[in-house]
């Protein structure tokens, strides 16, 4: 078995960006291995994202290939129990069935090196589209890597005529660095703009009143493109730390903004935009269950984690509508906590969480969780 690890089909999620090289690719990929705590051998997607294009572009698909090198079995969505009967079919049951709670795997929380939620994130339409980027790269020795990412976006009509952009830099968790807000905020220039017309050309972000953070800097600007090859160019500045190594230094980096669709973009997870789906109880709902989520059926429901007894495996949960609610979860239950895979007992009252039962009601005993996920309330 193999993970393949290819272009981020949700940005931002855990604070992660899309890498823009190899090298920080596979430094995401040493970085996924530590914190979900994996012992399967990963394989990585070159930057023309090959592998994604000629597998179908799903975002988590899965396959099963024959000694011939023939695929066998073609899945847009991962489903962990339909790939056993899949294998019991093709090799044959066994006798000891493993679970995740089996493999002890010892995963690790991302990187936070600095406060979060200090610089409210901005409201945004819910119909923006990733943008086709190009980091210009310094032919330097010295030149730094690209610890602030710029991620565009931009609605319909930016790529069609007249519209809004969304620029937001947004800091890399594998460089371990922080905004130093003790000096001048971060600040951006639009330059060279071709067949478009770009409003403001300028900006400055918020002054935030504690000395250090990592939230995005985010803009949203007014374009107005006039022909096909319809780009700008960004240029940023910044100061950034990085309290490990001991060091901060002011940056200036840029960017071509390409007004077209980027189809390896992904599509952002954001909390407290306005965007729909946003907000922290939303992605906890959100991330896992659809898109097929766990499998079997069974109805929807959640709301905030009020008591857990991991040794009975019942947890009771509050909600607007119905109070206080107890559940038994099921042993073979799918879970994930803040955006990895869980046991019951890493779950936490207070925890914001969705739950999926089997179609029988949840005050009947035989009604059982059959996949959980929450998240902290940071």
């Amino acid at each position: 078995m193999f993970f393949i690890y290819k272009s981020l089909a949700h940005p931002e999620a855990s604070g992660y960006v899309s890498p823009y090289s190899l090298d920080e690719r596979l430094m995401h990929l040493r970085e996924a291995k530590r914190t979900l705590g994996t012992t399967i051998p990963w394989l990585a997607d070159g930057m023309a994202n090959d592998i994604k294009h000629a597998m179908g572009d799903a975002p988590n698909s899965e396959f099963i290939i024959g000694p011939d090198g023939k695929v066998l079995v073609l899945r847009q969505w991962s489903k962990p129990e339909d790939l056993r009967r899949d294998l019991e079919k093709l090799v044959g049951a066994v006798d000891t069935i493993t679970r995740v709670s089996d493999l002890e795997m010892k995963t690790q929380p991302p990187p936070k090196v600095a406060p979060q939620g200090i610089v409210p994130r901005l409201k945004l339409p819910g119909n923006l589209r990733a943008l086709k980027i190009e980091p210009v790269v310094e032919a330097s020795p010295r030149a730094k890597p690209f610890y602030a990412k710029l991620r565009a976006e931009g609605d319909t009509g930016a790529t069609e005529g007249k519209g809004r952009v969304y620029l937001g830099f947004h800091l890399d968790p594998i460089y371990h660095v922080h905004w130093n807000n003790l000096v001048a905020p971060l600040s951006f220039e639009i330059t060279d703009m071709h067949q478009v017309k770009v409003t403001p050309a300028s900006g400055k972000a918020p002054q935030p009143s504690e000395p250090a953070d990592i939230d995005p800097r985010e803009f949203l600007l007014d374009v107005e493109s006039k022909g096909r090859d319809a780009h700008f160019t960004v240029k940023v500045t910044y100061f950034g730390c990085n309290d490990e190594e001991g060091w901060c230094v002011r940056i200036q980096q840029s960017y071509v903004v390409h007004l077209q669709v980027d189809p390896d973009g992904g599509r952002a997870r954001r909390s407290g935009t306005g965007r729909p789906g946003g907000g922290r109880a939303a992605q906890a709902g959100n991330r896992g269950f659809n898109h097929g989520g766990p499998p079997g059926g069974g109805q929807m429901g959640g709301g905030r984690l009020s008591s857990i007894d991991a040794e009975k495996r019942v947890v009771t949960v509050r909600t607007r509508q119905d109070g206080l609610k107890s559940y038994t979860v099921s042993g073979q239950a799918r879970m994930m906590r803040n955006g990895r895979p869980a046991k019951l007992s890493d779950f936490k009252p207070e925890d914001m969480i969705r739950l999926r039962v089997t179609e029988a009601a949840g005050d009947n005993p035989k009604s059982q969780v059959i996949g959980l996920m929450g998240r902290s309330q940071r």
